[in-house]
């Protein structure tokens, strides 16, 4: 038992007495000294290494090296990012800020119109509304008077069509009032005609 005390006793100090091997090795591999991995089975050789040449050597023997970095996992990160994406995590306990600092009303007000906006300018660019119907609906949009573009697509179908229909019955009454002016004219032609037959008749 003694012997055993005496041996680990033997061994610590062997142990110990690598710190100077440990800076030096450190020095040569440009790093910490946690980084350094001496090889225990060969204490005493290590030992023996007093210079930065022997370290030197060593290490390229494989008795010293440096530790490899040690990788910094984001599996726990991912997963939680994937379970915030579902909703997860996003209780009263967890929130920091105020609903309006979390995500501004303002925000979201320049995301709508910048929607709405776009559509109207595509529209425009493609001859499917003219510049004052593209006008109308700019200002109509900025009162807040659509709430998506679904609403103002529909707006703008349902304005074009009854902007047709008014067209077409705007050309049916101008045919209507041409037709009954014509009319008239015949008459009060045929009306002077008899007049005239008349007076000659006399």
């Amino acid at each position: 038992m003694k012997d055993q005390e005496k041996n680990f006793e033997g061994l610590a100090f062997e142990v110990s007495n690598l710190s100077t091997q440990k800076r030096l090795a450190a020095s040569v591999l440009k790093c910490g000294q946690r980084k350094i991995w001496l090889d225990p089975n060969e204490a005493t050789e290590i030992s023996q290494a007093n210079s930065r040449q022997n370290i030197r050597k060593l290490v390229k023997s494989g008795l010293i090296f440096k530790k490899p970095q040690a990788s910094h996992s984001r599996f726990r990160i991912r997963e939680h990012a994937a379970a915030k994406r579902l909703g997860r995590h996003s209780g009263h306990g967890r929130r920091k800020g105020t609903a309006e600092a979390r995500m501004p009303t303002s925000l979201l007000w320049m995301r709508h119109m910048r929607v709405l906006r776009n559509l109207l300018r595509r529209y425009r660019e493609q001859n499917k509304i003219n510049r004052t119907m593209y006008h109308e609906l700019y200002l109509r949009s900025k009162g807040g008077a659509f709430k998506s573009k679904r609403v103002l697509m529909e707006y703008i179908h349902k304005k074009k069509a009854e902007d047709a229909r008014n067209k077409e019955l705007e050309k049916q009454t101008e045919a209507h009032r041409l037709r009954n002016k014509a009319a008239r004219e015949r008459r009060a032609e045929r009306i002077a005609a008899k007049r005239d037959a008349l007076l000659n008749a006399d």
